[in-house]
């Protein structure tokens, strides 16, 4: 199982982003899609979940009405669309699934929300 994000960087408060997660090594279309985010010196936080067939989405009370995951099934790939960013939204953001009982992780990508 092979996890890549892209798309991260600096914004100012009340910008976008948008994240891109490229997956292979397991049947992407069979797997609910994740991202996290881990601030400094907090835990890692559950921020957005996608099911398989992209029909059904959780949020985390402090991203709701501001990010929106989606995915493309034909290619493989889960996005976060962040909009109306502030720097409480600084942190890593993590792509993640479990597959076959384990739980796999992308490396991780910076996003920093400053002026």
């Amino acid at each position: 199982v092979q996890l890549v994000e892209s798309g991260g960087g600096l914004v100012q408060p009340g910008g976008s982003l948008r994240l891109s997660c490229a997956a292979s090594g397991f049947p992407f279309s069979r797997a609910a899609m994740n991202w996290y985010r881990q601030a400094p010196g907090k835990e890692r936080e559950l921020v957005a979940t996608i099911s398989s067939a992209g029909g059904s989405t959780n949020y985390a009370d402090s991203v709701k009405g501001r990010f929106t995951i989606s995915r493309d099934n034909a290619k493989n790939t889960v996005l976060l669309q962040m909009n109306s960013l502030k720097p409480e939204d600084t942190a890593v953001y993590y792509c993640q699934t479990y597959w076959r009982g384990y739980g796999n992780w992308g490396q991780g990508i910076q996003v920093t929300v400053s002026s």
